[in-house]
């Protein structure tokens, strides 16, 4: 039995009343670095907004699975993903968001790249003034490319390049966004939370399931529990609430909604009738992550700024309502007393289970 099948045995072990992961699966360094060999490597994985590259050049680093990577808008408006790595000596080539004009030049050598990653310089390889060698491939010494997906405003790179195409990988989900007319989405606004202090897996488990909604959103959502149901269908994982008479989103989220996860880390939620919120969230340890939250209208509505800071208030406390938990569930899983993984509701936390079952499957598959 391998070390993760081990961790996990008591996850996978018993009838009736399903429990949670193991606090190893939240705290331990080990765990997380076969999540970024596996979870991160072999799955569709969320890494930015399209909307935050607008212009040719335009450039962002991520890390993601504990590799930098480069986004890059090319000359054709195309967004591609790079290993953030010059093939000199492997500096990492951008460090901070910004536009590189056209070619992405490393600080440390001068080397050169073009938009679409093909080496253009390597100044004096050589000699003085050579800038070749007989036995250097300049074709062969570009950067590495990282298979991208651009699906809407959300940037998708899958690692290993061996995930099933994206629109197949994301039907379920999709597919329960019938009726949206894509054309007419508009980003008003985007939080950025900074560092979350929690393991990222409480930040998707939190949202996919109703369970908290009422005792943890109390003040700021009017969507009694009874209302609501879970979704369990594939990668797609979440809940959603249909209510009778909605109430608007201006002030609270007293309306129908749909809250969707793509596994591993895209989280969506629909607000009926024209409201969108879309998270990225970026693991970066095993006890901390990043967080931004992109704010869309939807059916071509038109916000005032009175409107927009409406929606950032509300939005930035419901999360911050949210992180509150996350953080003191990662404190939680200090205790002995959560090595038994908790207990989870079938009613409300059948979503959550599905969700681990998916990392369950990842980090005890590593080597087939």
């Amino acid at each position: 039995m391998g070390d993760m099948q081990k961790i996990l045995s008591p996850f996978f072990e018993g009838s009736g009343l399903k429990r949670g992961l193991p606090a190893t699966a939240y705290t331990g360094q080990d765990f997380w670095e076969v999540e970024c060999r596996t979870v991160f490597h072999r799955n569709w994985v969320c890494v930015g907004f399209a909307h935050e590259l607008k212009e040719s050049g335009d450039a962002v680093p991520v890390t993601i699975a504990n590799k930098p990577l480069l986004i890059v808008r090319n000359t054709k408006s195309e967004i591609r993903a790079f290993h953030n790595i010059c093939r000199h000596r492997c500096l990492t080539l951008v460090d901070e968001p910004k536009n590189v004009g056209k070619l992405i030049r490393c600080p440390y050598h001068a080397w050169a790249y073009d938009l679409d990653g093909q080496l253009r310089a390597a100044p004096h390889f050589g000699g003085p003034n050579q800038h070749n060698h007989e036995d250097f491939d300049k074709k062969a010494n570009s950067l590495i490319p990282v298979r991208t997906h651009v699906w809407n405003d959300w940037i998708f790179v899958n690692i290993d390049g061996k995930a099933e195409p994206f629109e197949d990988y994301s039907a379920t989900l999709q597919a329960r966004l019938d009726g949206m007319e894509w054309d007419k989405i508009d980003c008003v606004a985007t939080l950025d939370f900074g560092e979350v202090a929690c393991n990222w897996k409480f930040i998707m488990e939190n949202f996919i399931e109703p369970y908290h909604v009422q005792f943890v959103h109390s003040t700021t959502t009017d969507q009694p529990l009874e209302d609501h149901y879970t979704i369990v269908d594939g990668n797609c994982m979440g809940s959603a609430v249909d209510l009778e008479e909605e109430i608007g989103t201006s002030g609270s989220l007293g309306v129908s909604s749909r809250y969707l996860a793509l596994y591993p880390n895209f989280i969506l939620g629909r607000y009926f009738p024209d409201q969108l919120g879309v998270y990225l969230n970026i693991p970066n340890g095993p006890g901390t992550m990043l967080q931004k939250r992109a704010i869309y209208t939807t059916a071509g509505q038109k916000l005032d700024g009175h409107d927009v800071e409406g929606l950032k208030k509300l939005w930035w406390d419901v999360h911050k309502e949210d992180h509150e938990m996350t953080e003191r569930l990662q404190l939680g899983r200090a205790s002995s007393i959560s090595e038994a993984g908790g207990v989870l509701s079938p009613a409300w936390e059948d979503s959550v289970r599905a969700f681990q079952d998916l990392v369950a499957r990842d980090v005890t598959t590593e080597n087939t």
